[in-house]
């Protein structure tokens, strides 16, 4: 059976760590992940994640968690797919901060080194995630690198 990648982009409304503002800090602000990215890669999940690892990467954000102050509408799809299937796993979530700034030039932990892919042969924009990255760094134009997020999880 095959693990699918589920998730939202959220971005950090600018003015919320202002005293008087009073709504939530972080909205889902795009369409959920599936119209951007509908693949089953695993190499990118690894690499990401941690998630279907065979190459022995080091994952930029395993395990982290639904963040504290992750949107409603994020915590309610997430806990209510939790509750409906036990096979949900691996929430995580990552800024564009921690994305726009990965050396995409290394490889996974195993594996001979001039057949192993790099970062940017399972990230890079002419991958699957390249809608994703592209929505993200367009955010953050507005909302700034640490003020847009993917959040996700796994199935």
């Amino acid at each position: 059976m095959g693990t699918e990648i589920y998730g939202y982009i959220e971005a950090r409304h600018p003015l919320a760590h202002e005293d008087w503002y009073e709504g939530d800090p972080w909205t889902a602000v795009s369409i959920p992940l599936y119209p951007l990215y509908d693949e089953q890669d695993y190499e990118s999940f690894a690499c990401l994640f941690g998630v279907r690892d065979r190459l022995g990467w080091v994952p930029v954000a395993p395990g982290r968690g639904l963040p504290p102050d992750v949107s409603e509408p994020v915590r309610t799809d997430y806990e209510h797919a939790a509750r409906l299937d036990a096979a949900v796993h691996g929430c995580t979530w990552i800024s564009w901060a921690e994305l726009r700034d990965l050396d995409m030039t290394v490889r996974p932990g195993t594996g001979p080194a001039d057949v192993a892919p790099t970062r940017l042969d399972v990230l890079g924009p002419e991958t699957g995630w390249g809608p994703v990255l592209g929505v993200m760094a367009a955010l953050a134009r507005r909302f700034g690198a640490d003020g847009v997020r993917l959040v996700v999880w796994f199935d």
